[in-house]
């Protein structure tokens, strides 16, 4: 079915490049090299589209979007057209300089990746030395700058632990928020799942956690929390449905629904080189074909949730059925929930310890 209406979010993957080589990256493990990217004129040109579409804010993401050049030209771009821009960066190689003139650009919020807590932790996932002591710095010249911080920490089996120092560590940094995000297991994740799998009780003492700091924090921090879906019992609304008010653009200028989608073959996807990015919103096959509800199957279509969770993960439930169209397996009502739950158990049961880096 066509879009309902006109997309308000916009995830533009600028490149794959990245100083970083996290093992649960959410890129493809086939990562683009540079010279796949849309150039500056491309990159503008869609940018300029996606104002005319109705696009209300725009996350600039990798890889690492602070190695493109012209990524203050891109900001100031979007600025001119009032589209709020979210900067998603690991902060190693932001200087002072770097922070101001992108402030003067116009962006408006600065997106922290952390690998971990302290220095051991953060260096054993991302493998770049001093890369805990060079985040700090970058949090604190962005608060200097007057933008807003959110801290993103992806959890996994490694890190876990820290929750406390996750929390404490946003407090400190003077963030405005801090988002607890349960590894998904798609791209490098998925490769690595055996070596990245938390286990059950550490899942249930992380909410525990979390929830308690919700409570005591109320007003002075923002805490989201994204749960596991090998752990859930209902799958979570991905990207607020297929194609529903949200896409992503990949750095060679591919329009996906979501992250992971092109690991379901079935699909073909539009490029913003050949087609106007109002024609893909509206009217490309890859973005209609799980719009709304009609798609679905059964348990989904007579359930009250599908209007809360559009149906969950289409990726996820090709993974695990073969099939993008059955339930998400993170749902209970799925004949396949028991498979998630039994994947998990076995990654956590090998005990792997060690990495697939991430690398181009």
């Amino acid at each position: 079915m066509p879009a309902a209406g006109p997309p308000l979010g916009m995830l533009a993957e600028l490149t794959h490049r990245c100083p970083l080589q996290c093992p649960y990256c959410s890129n493809p493990v086939e990562l683009m090299k540079a010279n796949r990217e849309l150039n500056t004129e491309n990159w503008l040109r869609v940018f300029a589209e996606a104002a005319d579409l109705g696009i209300l804010q725009v996350h600039l993401s990798g890889g690492e979007p602070t190695l493109r050049r012209d990524l203050e030209e891109i900001v100031a771009c979007l600025s001119a057209r009032s589209v709020y821009t979210n900067l998603i960066t690991a902060g190693v190689n932001l200087t002072e300089a770097r922070i101001a003139a992108l402030s003067e650009a116009g962006l408006d919020h600065v997106q922290l990746s952390i690998q971990g807590a302290d220095a051991e932790v953060t260096e054993k996932i991302g493998k770049y030395k001093d890369g805990f002591a060079k985040k700090l710095k970058t949090a604190r010249l962005v608060r200097d700058a007057g933008l807003p911080l959110t801290l993103n920490a992806p959890i996994h089996r490694h890190n876990i632990h820290q929750m406390r120092q996750f929390i404490d560590l946003a407090l400190k940094l003077d963030a405005d928020r801090l988002e607890i995000a349960n590894v998904q297991y798609y791209g490098w994740a998925y490769l690595n799942r055996s070596a990245l799998m938390p286990d059950l009780a550490d899942v249930e003492r992380q909410v525990e956690i979390v929830e308690a700091a919700r409570t005591d924090l109320k007003g002075v921090l923002n805490i989201d929390f994204v749960t596991p879906d090998y752990y859930a019992d209902y799958p979570k609304p991905c990207m607020g449905g297929w194609a529903e008010d949200a896409f992503v653009i990949i750095p060679d200028g591919t329009v996906l629904p979501c992250h992971a989608a092109q690991t379901i073959p079935t699909l073909t996807f539009d490029n913003v080189t050949e087609t106007p990015l109002a024609e893909i919103w509206q009217s490309s096959p890859a973005l209609e074909a799980y719009r709304g509800y009609d798609w679905m199957t059964e348990p989904c279509r007579s359930c009250p949730r599908k209007e809360l969770d559009h149906g969950g993960c289409r990726c996820q439930a090709y993974a695990v059925t073969g099939d993008a169209a059955q339930t998400d397996p993170a749902c209970i009502l799925s004949p396949h929930h028991d498979k998630l739950r039994h994947v998990a158990e076995a990654a956590v049961a090998a005990g792997e310890d060690s990495f697939t880096y991430r690398r181009i």
